[in-house]
This record gives C-alpha cells, sequence and structure tokens, in this order.
C-alpha cells in the first residue's frame, strides 16, 4: 500500500475512533502502567516555552503544557476530528492553541528554528517515514531544543496471550506495515513494526543527539495488584515480564 493510501485509510480510521480515546495517555503520563513525568522529569524547564505536540489528540497533553507554564501551544494531528475535539476542550479550558490537522511526515508551514520543545505521547509510530518526521522535528526545534517521544515498547507488541501462556506471533526483527482490518471494532487501520534500534538509529541520522532511553518498569504503585494471567493487552501480568513502553529524549545540538 503506497503512503497516499495509507495516510487515508488511517486519517478514515482515526476519525472514527477519536471518541474511545479521549483523556487517554496523556501528560504527565507517557504509557500504560508506568511512571509519570512527576517521577521521570524528563522535559526541560517548560516555563515560558514554546512547544508543539505532534499527534496532539484531543488537547490533553497541551493542557498539562499550558499549566506548566508553555507561552505557545502547537499541535498537530492526522485526525480532522481529534483536532476538532482539541479545540473544544481546550476552549472549554480557556487555553489557546495553534492546532492543525496535518500528517506528521509532510512537508507543512510550521516554523522552523522556532520551538524549545517537539513532544510526542504515543503517536510517533504511526509515521509512514519515519526518518522524515524526524527530520522535519529537528528543522522544527531551536538549537538546543528537546525532542521527547513515548510509544508501545516494539518487543510488547511481538506477544499474544493463547491457553494463559505469552507467546511470540512474530519476530522482532520483522519490520514493515501491515493491516488491521477492524480497529477497535470500528474501521481498518495500518500500523507499523519497527525495531527500537531503528528509532534510535533514524534520530542519529536526522541530526539529533540521544540523550536518554527508557525501556519503562512497571510503577511501584501497580506493584501491589493483581500480577495473574490475563488476556488484555495491558495488564499488570505482562508489565511486569517487559516493559510496556519505551521513552526518548533527543536534543538538537546544532545548526
Amino acid at each position: 500500500m503506497k503512503q497516499d493510501e495509507i495516510l487515508r485509510v488511517n486519517k478514515e480510521g482515526w476519525d472514527k475512533v477519536a471518541p474511545l480515546f479521549s483523556g487517554v495517555t496523556a501528560l504527565p503520563v507517557y504509557g500504560p502502567l508506568i511512571d509519570t513525568e512527576e517521577s521521570l522529569k524528563l522535559f526541560d524547564s517548560i516555563d515560558d516555552k514554546r512547544v508543539l505536540e505532534i499527534g496532539c489528540g484531543d488537547g490533553h497533553s497541551l493542557e498539562y503544557m499550558s499549566q506548566q507554564g508553555a507561552r505557545e501551544l502547537w499541535g498537530i494531528d492526522l485526525s480532522t476530528v481529534q483536532i476538532e475535539m482539541a479545540i473544544e476542550h481546550l476552549k472549554t479550558k480557556k487555553i489557546d492553541a495553534n492546532l492543525f490537522a496535518m500528517p506528521m511526515e509532510e512537508e507543512n508551514n510550521l516554523p522552523k528554528d522556532y520551538f524549545d520543545i517537539v513532544y510526542s505521547i504515543y503517536a510517533i509510530g504511526w509515521t509512514t517515514d519515519l526518518i522524515k518526521t524526524f527530520r522535519l522535528i529537528f528543522d522544527y526545534l531551536k538549537p538546543r531544543g528537546s525532542f521527547i517521544f513515548s510509544w508501545e515498547h516494539p518487543f510488547y507488541s511481538c506477544l499474544s496471550s493463547e491457553d494463559d501462556k505469552l507467546i511470540m506471533k512474530h519476530s522482532y526483527s520483522d519490520e514493515g506495515s501491515y493491516l488491521t482490518d477492524n480497529w477497535r471494532g470500528k474501521a481498518p487501520i495500518v500500523m507499523n513494526r519497527r525495531k527500537l534500534s531503528t528509532y534510535i538509529n533514524e534520530l542519529i541520522r536526522a541530526g539529533f543527539t540521544i540523550e536518554e532511553v527508557v525501556e519503562c518498569d512497571l510503577a511501584e504503585k501497580y506493584s501491589n495488584e493483581d500480577a495473574s494471567f490475563s488476556d488484555r493487552w495491558y495488564s499488570v501480568f505482562r508489565a511486569k515480564l517487559m516493559p510496556t513502553t519505551m521513552i526518548i529524549k533527543a536534543r538538537k545540538k546544532y545548526c
């Protein structure tokens, strides 16, 4: 499937499922069952900074950035419905933001060398062109600006539950896109498999310096919860065995 077709399918899919993700996995939360920004402290000072969110969803992470004192809020998302939800959500909070419905991997009119912080919470993995997305983000940032993103740990999605056991359903080395016919019971959608090393190496190719890679353990607050076998995709049982989430912090150290 060509890139334009994937973007069309995914936009239509996300427009349908958007309400199911309202307020889900938004800062200070980086991902399921892991520590939050209050513990991890990955962001530079947000106060009086210009910030851009890639895959801003319905605006809850931008609300968090506003609460931390950000001077300017910008966000993009492939889904028109997500952007409409973000506009409405932030309006109710009396928060101003510059929001655009656009693919993250395509050239656009966002300002270059402008942002102090670019971030993305469980969205970067949707890109159809990882290196182009990273190069665009590099261009958006000021020198010394930081880029932080979280995404499901690539190994986590290699496993599935079967007969009260976890089994490898595909090779960790098996990279590429694949079609899911009925995602969330709503629509077809195209997902991607990439290794952790692929994300790191493409960041380096784009010009970034890697500052931190976090393979997130189960947060302490969940340690006493039921850890018996569960078929749920995100469960304490699985999160005790492997990270649900990876977080990478990188920096633009030269022009």
